[in-house]
């Protein structure tokens, strides 16, 4: 009991969406039911990306996009190079890809350049980044692919929309960047591109390749949407086993329980049917701020589909699902990536990314809060 005490304790994210699913379940006792509910196709998703990204890393197929890095001298161009990797790729490949694409290189070469002091800003930048890159798309984040789906507005009218939220957005980074470097806007940063590049060994060539057919797989099983995403993560399990099965044992399996017992939480809680009344009257005319301030509880991905049954206007929903990522590290689950992808390079630092990450996001979201509610009048389906 002591070893699994310490551990929870090791694991506040993990400890915090445990103890929601259990209360959660006292609200509504399990049901078969439950079990449909949950998002195994996120859940999958998410496996077949961190099973590929771990043979990335072992493999260093990833090596020309850690070159291009190295060759960049400037820090300001070099955080922004990572900061808008993720911002445009995450309208593509969905905000959680990109961060896990983005996020251990950005680390490796501030580590190398000795640059660590500016490396936790930086990450919260990239993750706003996701987050308001994300929203562009109908299918850049899962709230996103979820309220599109059941909209029936036309894709060229929902980037229309989301457009002034992305591109104010953006502006905006480059200025949180500037402020960053205010002191130097010239700093330097040198990485020897061998030392963190490394080489390329002839012996790893069929691993290389295999994986990098892999995520062209899972990219195309996020894209596409296709109903048989548990067929591609066979196919990923299966070739990653007969490629090199300690693969598997690496991947953060602690970030999947996260996500399960956070989806756990949210299908609970939108079984009860006093909670689901209680939402029907409150909810209507207020869908934005209602959101935002769910979204601190269960993430916006459950929020969304808690609320979408309740709400009347569509816009004050979406972007307030899309902005409820700023506020804190539950408020999207993308968030929770990023501070397990840090933390597990940084064990015991998991503070210093909350206190960071609260100070940075609450500034850009204080920007950003007003004008959205205002936009959030615009309606999508007139």
């Amino acid at each position: 009991m002591k070893k699994v005490l310490a551990y929870l304790k090791k694991e506040p994210m993990l400890t915090a969406a445990l103890a929601a699913a259990v209360v959660s379940l006292f609200l509504s006792p399990p049901k078969p039911a439950l079990l449909y509910q949950i998002d195994w196709r996120t859940l999958g998703t998410l496996f077949m990306m961190l099973c590929v990204l771990e043979g990335f890393k072992k493999e260093n197929v990833l090596r020309p996009l850690v070159k291009l890095g190295t060759g960049i001298g400037r820090m300001v161009t070099l955080s922004l190079f990572f900061i808008f990797g993720v911002f445009f790729t995450s309208m593509f490949v969905t905000n959680d890809v990109s961060l896990i694409l983005f996020v251990p290189l950005t680390i490796l070469l501030f580590r190398e350049g000795g640059k660590e002091a500016y490396l936790l800003p930086v990450l919260t930048m990239e993750n706003i980044a996701a987050i308001r890159g994300s929203l562009l798309m109908p299918f850049g984040s899962p709230q996103n692919l979820f309220l599109y789906s059941q909209s029936g507005v036309g894709a060229g009218r929902f980037i229309l929309h989301m457009s002034p939220l992305c591109v104010s957005s953006a502006v905006l980074l480059v200025i949180f960047v500037l402020v960053l470097y205010r002191r130097d806007l010239g700093e330097t940063i040198r990485v020897n591109p061998d030392g963190v590049a490394g080489e390329w060994g002839r012996e790893g060539r069929v691993r290389r390749i295999a994986y990098a057919a892999l995520f062209v797989l899972v990219i195309w099983t996020i894209v596409s949407r296709t109903p048989f995403w548990w067929a591609a993560m066979i196919v990923v399990f299966c070739v990653i086993a007969a490629l090199d099965y300690r693969i598997l044992l690496r991947v953060d399996y602690v970030l999947l329980l996260t996500f399960l017992c956070f989806f756990v939480f949210s299908s609970s809680v939108a079984a009860h049917p006093g909670i689901a009344g209680a939402l029907r009257g409150a909810v209507a005319g207020r869908e934005y701020w209602w959101a935002i301030g769910l979204s601190q509880l269960i993430s916006n991905v459950p929020a969304s589909i808690v609320l979408y049954p309740f709400s009347e206007n569509f816009a004050g929903l979406i972007y307030g699902a899309d902005t409820a990522g700023l506020c804190s590290l539950i408020g999207s689950l993308a968030s929770v990536i990023n501070y397990r992808i840090y933390v597990r390079e940084y064990p015991g630092q998991g503070g210093r990314f909350v206190k960071v990450f609260t100070l940075v996001s609450w500034a850009f979201f204080a920007i950003v809060v007003i004008p959205g509610y205002l936009l959030s009048g615009w309606e999508f389906l007139n």
